[in-house]
């Protein structure tokens, strides 16, 4: 297997870019016609411990990321979080002039609410087929904010610097929630589809035997067998349902537990290994947090 490439600042990013030293350390805007290789010429494996957030459109090149390879030739943004690894293939790399690379290293956000709040943008966990496409008006307000964070770090560093910078991704960020928000309510027909095979496949898992063998399907397990990543399944899931992944797969489960609770004389205890519950009192526990009755009072009273 290929030796992984580690590149863990801007300076590295930088020099593997084939561009000039950056002006800040922990962030830079990179148009992506100065990047100076033409083409890849054999597989690299690249791990990148910066934040990254492609704006694209038009450019002739694959990147592999997850499960997925990534086609630039369409008008997307990707958001790749600091840490991943990306394998780049023999293509050539012709991007337009107006597309760009943003990177921060984490350092950058470390003592700001951003950090704290970095996972409220769970696009950093999408895989890249689950990318954001925008109407031109929407790249334009984006462009709008780079181009904002471009003239920032060009100018000399002062103490307001940071903050601005900071501030500018937050707000490019909370556009992109945004617009995924309203990529999730036009695709809803195609949601509806999602939710409905979410449905069977639970409703498959636990009328067999994996309930016992393998324990309460996982947000991974549903994701794998649609070929979604869970965080992209598990924010639609929740614009279409109100519920996100794992209440989806506890409000199935406790359907089941209801019908068995009714349908039958089991003992409680018996019922939660059959749906997987290694320690009785943990679905005790769950079903009491859902319906505010234990399993035994919710038997009682119906």
């Amino acid at each position: 297997m290929k030796d992984i490439l580690v590149l863990d600042s801007v300076a590295d990013a930088h020099e593997f870019l084939g561009l000039p030293k950056p002006s800040h350390p922990l962030v830079s805007v990179i148009r992506t016609t100065d990047i100076q290789f033409k083409e890849l010429t054999e597989s690299v494996r690249l791990r990148i411990d910066l934040f990254q957030i492609w704006m694209k459109e038009g450019a002739d090149c694959e990147f592999g990321y997850g499960r997925s390879t990534y086609d630039f030739k369409e008008g997307t943004l990707a958001f790749i979080k600091a840490g991943q690894v990306i394998t780049a293939d023999n293509h050539e790399f012709n991007p337009k002039p107006d597309n760009y690379l943003l990177l921060f290293h984490p350092d950058l956000i470390r003592k700001s609410a951003l950090s704290e709040n970095i996972q409220e943008y769970g696009f950093f966990d999408y895989e890249t087929d689950e990318a954001l496409h925008v109407s031109e008006a929407e790249r334009k307000a984006l462009l709008d904010i780079i181009q904002k964070i471009e003239w920032e770090i060009q100018h000399p560093i002062d103490r307001h610097s940071q903050r601005l910078i900071v501030d500018s991704i937050k707000l490019f960020l909370d556009y992109a929630l945004r617009y995924y928000d309203r990529q999730f309510f036009v695709r809803t027909n195609r949601n509806q589809e999602v939710v409905g095979k979410v449905e069977k496949l639970l409703q498959k898992f636990f009328e067999s035997d994996d309930l016992i063998e393998k324990g309460l399907p996982t947000v991974k397990y549903l994701g794998e067998n649609l070929n979604m990543s869970p965080s992209y399944l598990s924010d639609m899931l929740r614009k279409e349902t109100g519920r996100n992944a794992q209440e989806f797969i506890h409000h199935a489960l406790l359907e089941k537990a209801k019908n068995q609770l009714l349908g039958s004389t089991d003992p409680v205890s018996q019922i939660a290994y059959d749906l997987g519950f290694e320690y009785p009192q943990h679905f005790s526990k769950l079903f009491k947090s859902k319906t505010g009755l234990t399993p035994l009072e919710y038997r009682n009273q119906n």
